[in-house]
């Protein structure tokens, strides 16, 4: 396994970054009276998923890091929200690859956090 030298060598900090380029062109199929509403929406909640994580990132500890992890993770529950919103108005149908993106995500960013915390417990415990 190669050394993490910064967020840009994350794999869900990688995918995130992808998955902003499909909901970019996902959404410009959308009803353009949308534009201030569900395709405004969708682009920032999916940005905000990679710069939280990189901010995060670039933070003195941990503990921020995480902080910042989990606004990532509020994020991709937002879109899940979104994206459900867009397919019973029906300005999508097919979502499978957006789903199975999106989850990939959150399942990385938990299985992060779950590590770093677990880094922050050891390094607690080694202390005592």
């Amino acid at each position: 396994m190669s050394e993490i030298k910064n967020h840009k060598d994350l794999t869900v900090y990688k995918n995130s970054i992808d998955f902003v380029v499909s909901i970019y062109r996902l959404t410009k199929s959308f009803p353009s009276d949308e534009k201030f509403g569900l395709i405004s929406q969708l682009r920032r909640a999916a940005v905000s998923i990679p710069s939280n994580i990189a901010e995060g990132a670039a933070r003195k500890n941990t503990k921020e890091f995480i902080q910042f992890l989990y606004h990532s993770l509020g994020s991709a529950s937002e879109i899940e929200t979104q994206i459900e919103l867009a397919k019973r108005l029906n300005f999508i149908d097919n979502t499978k690859e957006i789903d199975k993106a999106l989850h990939e995500i959150i399942y990385l960013l938990t299985a992060l956090i779950k590590s770093l915390k677990n880094k922050l417990t050891d390094k607690k415990r080694c202390w005592k």
